[in-house]
């Protein structure tokens, strides 16, 4: 499949009619091709004709950006460059959101395209009325070959293309094989979610190469189980476990995605117990679905998208809701996906739920137990995918992997069983439960269930590995990974916010998304202000843009564990607090209570604590600054000693100083 809707050299480009370019472009487009999209293009191509009369080269138009469901209007390949062109017709003025535009563009090539890597990168925007302007042409900070967007108008796009090639160095560029260059992207769960519900499939918007080639496997693995159930008439648990940033989420959407179909009866829906990801994933593909219909001239409401949204993406807990008002009928849906699924609730915390918000005494159900009686009341056939991530439970009353398969052995002996062969690793807490399974002559252990590779940073996959040998104490292995990723993925060491403020503002380009997180006990960080009881809205935090105080990137609000969990920022900041400090005895977990910090004793709450951290240290895809206060010697809530410890011990992993 082509990426591009018109390709040809520069010359024949010149000799092609106007009608000629059109109605290839038309050809290929997917959607209806309006009057307005009908003479932005005649313009465009006007325009470049203009400008493109003494270079010799390649031009594609409408080229895929898939990671990002976008089109780059104009891609130019002339002696050394690569040109990004962004058209804005009509326009007299360089909007911020534009010049972003363009630049997510040019970083999306840089990033992810490979035959792009090492070629001089020129992302330029054209406001084709925009008053003549002097436009800086300079390298990024990045020195990675990439520059800042140049911004031109329809006049002086020819002299902006000729500035560019005196600018630039390096071997001329291989047209044919660029277009054959490998497009291995790695999209935000909010990107992947936005792309994966119009349509396309994972294979078409992750990476390609081979350690991530199990991501296809596990969703194709999954896909047949269900067929497999619906054939049969079986009731099937099937456990997917991955590392931190594996793709869990992602494979999880894609099968939500293929079985939305319910006029042949396998309805899906993706269940989450993380409030923050359901809202903001319903709001993320609220708002593209409306700004879609929006470009192609038709209106709709954002109130009845997002009704169509909430039958995708579900909360578990008011799914468990809707099946407690009639406890006959089965859901609509015989396909339920469940994300983290290890933080479902146990009994206890299930029963004092149910009698204090709904007045249902002695709930006899934990979650995972009720849920699966939910499904079982189909009379046919009913599949419950679980999504397991390891070490992450951060929260009390959360029941482990081990409850979902007791409640199997316990109250459901008819319903098969397929497990990731990693399950059995201690991280997963799946406990004595597993012994049972082996047992089953209905329990099936395939591979392909298990994701092994982190696909959340596409600069540093070994990430979540040195984060564990960090919490784990073992310096040694957190030296040997870091030398894995520390030229490609930096992590920063620093004692002062402001400087990682500003750190974080240097390194991020286009839309690129920066914030500021911390533990949710960290109350001792007010003084550098970040409260982290202050309500914030994740929503607004990980979607606005910019201009918006509410926004990540203002670094103002700041976001827990309990917002981040499932998501991922493009840089972070981990501002580390009293709560968890590091000594010769190994990690002191504490909670700070009334006007002290007070030891915690209870192994399940500092397991959660040590969790936070894992969580908090692994969100960011690209780079990482950690903030170690200096601590206050006439404060004694934040003596030195609280945090010094902590600094000497990361400083032996080998981070880089920002003093």
């Amino acid at each position: 499949m082509k990426r591009y809707y018109y390709a040809n050299s520069i010359k024949n480009f010149l000799r092609d009619s106007n009608e000629e370019i059109v109605g290839e472009l038309s050809i290929n487009n997917t959607f209806n091709s309006d009057k307005n999209q009908l003479d932005a293009w005649i313009k465009e191509i006007d325009i470049l004709k203009d400008a493109l009369t003494k270079f010799d080269g390649n031009i594609l138009f409408e080229f895929s950006i898939p990671r990002m469901g976008r089109r780059i209007d104009v891609v130019l390949l002339i002696k050394n460059v690569i040109f990004v062109v962004e058209f804005k017709v009509g326009g007299k003025e360089f909007l911020m959101n534009a010049i972003d535009q363009v630049f997510d563009y040019a970083l999306d090539l840089k990033n992810f395209h490979e035959t792009s890597h090492v070629h001089l990168i020129a992302p330029v925007l054209v406001a084709t009325e925009a008053r003549d302007m002097f436009s800086n042409i300079a390298s990024t900070p990045h020195n990675d070959n990439l520059l800042f967007p140049i911004k031109t108008n329809a006049r002086s796009l020819n002299d902006v293309i000729d500035s560019v090639l005196l600018f630039a160095d390096g071997g001329n560029i291989d047209s044919e094989s660029w277009m054959k260059g490998r497009y291995s992207p790695t999209p935000t769960i909010i990107e992947a979610a936005t792309i994966l519900y119009n349509n396309h499939s994972v294979e078409n918007i992750t990476r390609r190469d081979a350690d991530a080639i199990n991501l296809k496997q596990t969703s194709t693995a999954i896909s047949e189980i269900i067929e497999k159930a619906k054939v049969e008439n079986n009731k099937v648990l099937c456990f997917v476990t991955g590392v931190p940033g594996a793709g869990k989420t992602l494979v999880g959407l894609d099968i939500a995605t293929k079985h939305l179909d319910s006029k042949n009866s396998t309805s899906s829906v993706f269940l989450s117990g993380n409030g923050p990801l359901v809202a903001i994933l319903r709001e993320a593909l609220t708002r593209d679905k409306v700004k879609r219909q929006k470009e192609i001239g038709s209106k709709v409401k954002k109130g009845d998208v997002l009704r169509e949204v909430k039958m995708f993406i579900q909360n578990v807990h008011h799914f468990r809701d809707e099946c407690l008002i009639d406890d006959k009928r089965p859901p609509f849906d015989h396909v339920a996906i469940f994300d983290e699924a290890q933080r479902a609730w146990n009994h206890a915390q299930t029963a004092k739920f149910m009698l204090r918000k709904k007045s249902i005494p002695n709930f006899s159900y934990s979650e995972p137990e009720f849920l699966i009686s939910c499904l079982d009341r189909h009379k046919d056939w009913a599949v419950i995918v679980c999504l397991v991530g390891g070490g992450q439970e951060i929260n009390t009353g959360e029941a482990g992997i081990g409850e979902w398969i007791e409640s199997l052995n316990r109250s459901f002996p008819k319903w098969q069983i397929y497990l990731s062969s990693k399950l059995n690793d201690s991280e997963y807490a799946a406990g004595n439960a597993l012994e049972l399974i082996r047992k089953r002559k209905d329990a099936f252990i395939i591979d392909e269930l298990h994701l092994a590779v982190s696909m959340r940073s596409f600069r540093a996959e070994h990430l979540s590995t040195l984060i564990k040998h960090i919490l784990d104490i073992n310096v040694e292995k957190a030296q040997e990974s870091f030398k894995l990723i520390e030229h490609k993925y930096p992590i920063i060491l620093t004692r002062d916010v402001t400087k990682a403020k500003k750190w974080l503002k240097e390194r991020a380009r286009g839309s690129e998304r920066y914030g500021i997180i911390v533990s949710s006990q960290a109350q001792r960080l007010k003084p550098h202000a970040i409260d982290v009881k202050s309500p914030m809205d994740p929503i607004h935090w990980f979607l606005n843009d910019k201009d918006d105080v509410r926004s990540s990137y203002y670094l103002e609000d700041v976001a827990t564990e309990f917002h981040v969990q499932g998501l991922e920022l493009d840089w972070a900041c981990v501002t580390w607090d009293a709560d968890f400090r590091y000594s010769n005895k190994g990690w002191g977990t504490y909670s700070f209570v009334g006007n002290k910090w007070q030891n915690i004793h209870k192994e399940e709450t500092k397991q959660y604590l040590k969790n936070a951290y894992r969580v908090l240290l692994t969100r960011a895809r690209q780079g990482l600054i950690i903030v170690i206060p200096n601590g206050d010697a006439e404060d004694p809530t934040r003596r030195s000693e609280y945090y010094d410890c902590t600094f000497e011990y990361l400083k032996k992993i080998g981070f880089e100083i920002l003093i």
